[in-house]
């Protein structure tokens, strides 16, 4: 008895050893988890979800149990992760249940025996699918480039993706892309729909805070950073600002399309995620002022997809997506977030991110492609964007692309 007990304590104590024992249990049940940390803070949150819900078109965000929400890039599908048991992590230890739901995770924690096995997390059994020869994408932004001249379009995003032979400590990636990347939302999330995704995102898609305080992001332009580079001195091109100033127009054109007048709007300027900068802006609105109390659920749908990850005008850019790009995105794109955890929702476009398999992982990335684009540098650019995760998650290792 007491050697379980001690178990018990070292499981509790012990932030590994913790998340080994729900891991376990979770998929020796068929269970879903999810693991992330918000920007700017150092509190890393995980729960564990019996099932996976499809939720129906007229689901209201508001209206959610605490969970988590999933949505493909094709956002037809959204999955919703009731949180069954919640809990918190500092440091490397659990954090003291502070509510009643808490309390009962804690409880049905101590239930469960520590198992030594290291977690095997979901894998979603499709063929995925290499897009990484550099001329296939060239020719790509090419077109996106003629349809755009053609005055068709404004901006259109097309992405690519890279397919890596390594195999993945998941838990330690999670924890090191934590450390390294503080401004940026961190998620493991591994289900039996989706299989298992791990990310470092710094775009924001819908915020709602303390349930009445709505927020989202324009974030476009993309540099490399180096360490010493004051952001308040960066020099962005004129390519670099329109592409930022189109998203920002969509984000006021969703606004007019609902008659709301009465936001707030701060910026652009220039945020540092991983080893890259962008231009951002802040828009923020008084749900309560407003009176506009389904806003985070009405500006959801017209938001996803952003021209951020789509581009203008949305049923253009979209089609020719679908029908050039060459795969299927999945979670690539999408959004991903906690829903009414604390009386908080935060909705996050799942970028920076990769599609774990057991000895190996799908990496995506996008460029925005406007009128003065040159192909080679947007190739550039989604290299960048896949070596935020490649830097942090295998450091100085060689990795073999096929």
């Amino acid at each position: 008895m007491k050697s379980t007990e001690s178990a018990n304590t070292q499981k509790l104590n012990d932030k590994m050893a913790c998340w080994q024992v729900l891991l376990n249990h979770a998929f020796a049940h068929g269970d879903a988890v999810a693991l992330w940390r918000l920007p700017n803070q150092s509190i890393q949150q995980l729960i564990i979800s019996k099932t996976e819900k499809l939720l129906t078109e007229d689901a209201t965000l508001e209206e959610l149990s605490e969970g988590f929400l999933l949505a493909p890039f094709m956002a037809e599908e959204r999955t919703f992760l009731a949180a069954d048991y919640y809990f918190r992590f500092a440091e490397q230890t659990l954090k003291e249940p502070d509510s009643a739901a808490e309390i009962n995770a804690h409880a049905w924690l101590k239930q469960l025996k520590p198992m030594d096995a290291a977690p095997v997390f979901y894998e979603k059994n499709t063929v995925a699918k290499d897009t990484s020869v550099k001329s296939d994408y060239v020719n790509l932004v090419n077109e996106a480039v003629q349809l755009i001249k053609s005055g068709a379009a404004e901006k259109i995003v097309p992405s690519r993706t890279k397919i890596i032979d390594a195999s993945i400590n998941l838990l330690e990636a999670f924890d090191k892309l934590c450390q390294r990347y503080p401004g940026a939302m961190v998620s493991l999330v591994s289900t039996p729909k989706h299989g298992t995704w791990l990310g470092a995102t710094p775009e924001l898609l819908v915020s709602l805070e303390n349930q009445h305080i709505f927020k989202t992001v324009a974030l476009a332009g993309t540099k490399a950073w180096t360490p010493g580079t004051d952001s308040k001195n960066v020099a962005w091109t004129q390519k670099e600002i329109e592409e930022q100033a189109l998203v920002e127009r969509y984000i006021i054109s969703c606004f007019k399309k609902i008659r709301l007048r009465d936001y707030e709007e701060h910026g652009p300027k220039t945020i540092i995620a991983g080893n890259l900068m962008h231009l951002k802006s802040d828009f923020k609105v008084d749900m309560k002022e407003t009176n506009f109390a389904q806003l985070g659920t009405v500006m959801l749908k017209l938001l996803h997809p952003t021209s951020a990850v789509c581009g203008m005008p949305k049923d253009l850019s979209l089609d020719f997506l679908l029908k050039h790009e060459g795969y299927d995105r999945e979670l690539y794109s999408g959004y991903l977030g906690p829903v009414n955890i604390q009386q908080n929702t935060e909705l996050f476009v799942n970028l920076r991110c990769l599609q774990w398999k057991k000895s190996s992982a799908q990496l995506y990335a996008g460029a925005g492609v406007t009128i003065d684009s040159v192909a080679e540098k947007e190739w550039e650019e989604t290299e960048m964007k896949m070596n935020t995760l490649l830097s942090v998650i295998f450091e100085n290792y060689t990795l073999s692309t096929r």
